[in-house]
């Protein structure tokens, strides 16, 4: 993603397999909420697309429990700190009372979360078809056809309330993501010959790394890493085939984010 001027380019690399499941999550809803109020039947099937997606990736049977062991474990982290000095109690309490009213939310939703969308006889139709290459077509999917040429606003409501079963699991994924995007500021870091390495403390909660680097450097980054220590290679491409590691030293922006 880039910043506000469009000259700075955001890479985010997940160091375990919850954080990846979160990002992946919040770039699914994005998508949706991007492409839900467009009138053309294109950005209704994009949205459309991005629900199914969300659907299928809430199919793991543990995707609740981790996300109510997630906010729990920020509450008692968080609550340690309401008596810190300089800390802005009144916000404090308000990540609090929220991170209680999405766990009590997800705790009393029944079953797995996005079951209702999975037994949808519409939505399921269309998810067994679209995994086809090119098995979503009109004559494949004659309803689907029909309803993406229905007015705008009946497709927007009809997605909406398709939306609402998971609403509850998209504010939990993005009060997450803020929360570990929030842990850490910024630092300066320098890639010698396009390569940079860090070690970590693996009795750390390190989420995710964040690099960040000006476009005019025409490099993109290549992150790897564990919750032992992590590499960045900033690639050179001409053609978009064929990187290779750049041999110039990169200055880059680095977050460690770690809680």
């Amino acid at each position: 993603m880039t910043d506000d001027t469009g000259t700075r380019l955001l890479f985010e690399h997940p160091l375990n397999e919850r954080c990846r499941t979160l990002l992946r999550l919040s770039r699914l809803f994005s998508q949706f909420e991007k492409h839900l109020n467009r009138e053309d039947p294109w950005s209704s099937r994009t949205a459309l697309q991005a629900l199914l997606d969300i659907s299928a990736i809430l199919a793991r049977p543990d995707i609740k429990s981790e996300l109510i062991k997630e906010l729990e474990r920020h509450d008692a982290s968080l609550s340690a700190m309401i008596n810190y000095p300089n800390v802005d109690k009144a916000r404090l309490q308000q990540i609090l009372d929220d991170i209680s009213t999405l766990s009590n939310g997800l705790k009393q939703t029944g079953g797995q979360l996005g079951h209702a969308l999975r037994n949808d006889e519409f939505l399921n139709g269309i998810a067994q078809r679209i995994a086809i290459p090119g098995g979503s077509f009109d004559f494949d999917l004659p309803l689907l056809h029909y309803w993406l040429h229905l007015p705008h606003p009946e497709r927007a409501s009809r997605l909406d309330s398709w939306r609402d079963e998971v609403t509850i699991v998209q504010g939990a994924v993005e009060l997450l993501l803020t929360l570990i995007r929030n842990s850490t500021t910024s630092q300066q870091a320098m890639a010698e010959q396009g390569f940079y390495q860090q070690s970590l403390n693996s009795k750390s909660a390190i989420q995710m790394v964040q690099v960040q680097l000006s476009m005019q450097h025409r490099v993109f980054a290549e992150i790897s890493g564990s919750k032992h220590r992590f590499c960045i290679r900033f690639m050179e491409t001409g053609d978009l085939a064929n990187p290779v590691q750049s041999t110039a030293d990169i200055p880059f922006q680095l977050k460690i984010c770690v809680i």
